[in-house]
């Protein structure tokens, strides 16, 4: 795997050595350490940006070679754009930080703005930024057959004025960045490797940050009643599991905030089979449980003041002789009835008997589910949203303004009782399968009968969690997607 970057905090200075980073706005202006670096160099940064028509563009780079009258090896100059900078903003800033160093291994930056400081929590994002960028799956690459060569990590230093501040928030975004990178670790692991039984010890590995984690095998399934997500599992020779991670680090007295995820270590579809074509990608059919297990780490590990618990469903599916059937009619945990129409909509079985349960067990404050669930909401959203679906406005508004925060962005699709028709069965309860037609919405409009009067929210993550667009902080196949929305969610809304 590929070494991620050794990040440290420093006094604001002009670097003498290796790659030097400063930014600059739209005015282009040379002041603080820009200003000295050009300075030194007789002006080549002033030459280099109007010879190259550099404007200063939000997370445009221009870099400068072995600069003259310096020992640096190189001037890199990133723009800032207008001067109203997010998090978001910064967080990209510290992905073109890492995208534009290359091949080097000494690297400082200059966190200040037109000779201004950036302020601390601005220069923590820039970190969190350039170590989500430099996240690369390539654990299973070799060279002509022996073990690929683990390149040293660049030794990162941020110059702060404000380094001992940043350095705390960096403690922080740290957990979060470390979440999301766990998420995008499982996501990425093949299905040989990753069954139910190594990602429940996955989530086992939580304990080291103070997560108080159990662990649900077939028996235990089986005696609690949770014969929907058992039916996925029956084609398998991997026996399911169920984890179970708990952070109470609120109040003794106070609800806890549920996350539910999916985790169908790979889905052939069953005995509805999948076409060939693509059918490799569904060994991130379990991204929703990624992004739990990611998300409960960023918790645990900062210490959130929130009583949180994760909750994964761990399935395979598979269609051998013991396999269910279309046309099969099974009983959830909450006692509903569920004819099997198609066995490739399994998903919502998992989170069906995980939603009872959770409501029933945990008397939660809110439930929010995270699923792979649907192509329809490719069609929907493509890969820029995740579509969310819920009974609560309030939620879905606090979501929606984590989304803008953290730029994991999520877009409202309908529920109502209208679609209800279009899953209701002639010899069961419900059927697991509306058809193609709104089939996003009655997937969801499935889930919310097992969730009763909680605040829930569904989040269909099949378009942003896998196969994701390239952005300047992720280059990889897995997103991560989730964990640092939810992170911000509880972190605005839910701490004490």
């Amino acid at each position: 795997m590929a070494k991620l970057p050794e990040i440290s905090f420093k006094t604001l200075a002009t670097p003498d050595t290796g790659t030097a980073v400063v930014f600059v706005d739209k005015s282009l202006e040379l002041s603080g350490v820009a200003g000295a670096l050009n300075d030194a160099s007789s002006g080549a940064i002033d030459r280099a940006i109007k010879a190259a028509d550099f404007k200063g563009d939000l997370a445009k780079s221009l870099s400068i070679l072995a600069p003259a009258n310096l020992d640096l090896d190189r001037i890199i100059v990133i723009g800032l754009g207008d001067d109203d900078l997010a998090e978001k903003d910064y967080v990209r800033l510290g992905g073109c930080v890492m995208g534009s160093l290359g091949n080097a291994k000494l690297a400082s930056v200059a966190l200040e703005a037109n000779g201004s400081d950036m302020p601390a929590d601005a220069c923590s994002q820039i970190a969190m930024g350039a170590k989500l960028r430099a996240y690369d799956f390539d654990l299973y690459k070799t060279e002509k057959g022996e073990p690929k060569e683990v390149k040293d990590a660049v030794v990162l230093t941020l110059l702060a004025a404000h380094a001992d501040e940043a350095a705390t928030a960096w403690e922080i975004d740290e957990a979060i960045a470390d979440g999301t990178l766990l998420a995008r670790d499982l996501v990425n692991e093949p299905a040989n490797v990753l069954g139910p039984e190594e990602f429940a010890a996955k989530a086992r590995a939580l304990e080291a940050v103070g997560a108080e984690v159990e662990i649900l095998g077939q028996a235990e399934l089986e005696a609690i009643g949770m014969r929907a997500l058992l039916g996925v599992a029956q084609g398998s020779v991997r026996e399911p599991k169920v984890a179970i991670m708990k952070w109470m680090g609120g109040a003794d007295s106070e609800a806890p905030v549920v996350f539910v995820g999916k985790g169908v270590v790979f889905d052939t579809g069953g005995i509805s089979i999948k076409p060939a074509g693509g059918m490799q990608d569904m060994k991130g059919d379990m991204g929703g449980a990624a992004c739990v297990t990611g998300l409960m780490h960023a918790l645990c590990a900062r210490k959130a003041k929130v009583n949180a618990i994760g909750i994964i469903g761990l399935v395979e599916n598979m269609p051998d002789g013991n396999a269910q059937r279309p046309g099969d009619i099974v009983t959830s945990m909450s006692g509903q009835t569920i004819e099997i129409i198609n066995t490739d909509a399994e998903g919502r079985l998992v989170l069906a008997d995980l939603l009872h349960y959770s409501k029933e067990e945990f008397k939660p404050r809110f439930m929010i589910d995270l699923a792979t669930l649907t192509g329809a909401v490719l069609v929907a959203l493509g890969n820029q949203h995740a579509g969310i679906f819920s009974n609560s406005d309030a939620l879905c508004d606090q979501l929606s303004e984590a989304g803008e925060v953290t730029s994991e962005t999520v877009w409202r699709l309908p529920l109502g009782k209208a679609y209800d028709k279009l899953i209701d069965s002639k010899f069961a309860d419900m059927k697991n399968s509306g058809g193609r037609m709104a089939g996003s919405i009655t997937a969801a409009q499935f889930l919310k009968r097992f969730v009763g009067d909680v605040d829930w929210v569904h989040i269909d993550v099949a378009g942003t969690a896998m196969d994701s667009p390239k952005t300047d902080i992720s280059k990889g196949w897995a997103s991560g997607y989730g964990v640092r929305l939810l992170d911000r969610l509880v972190k605005d809304n839910y701490e004490a």
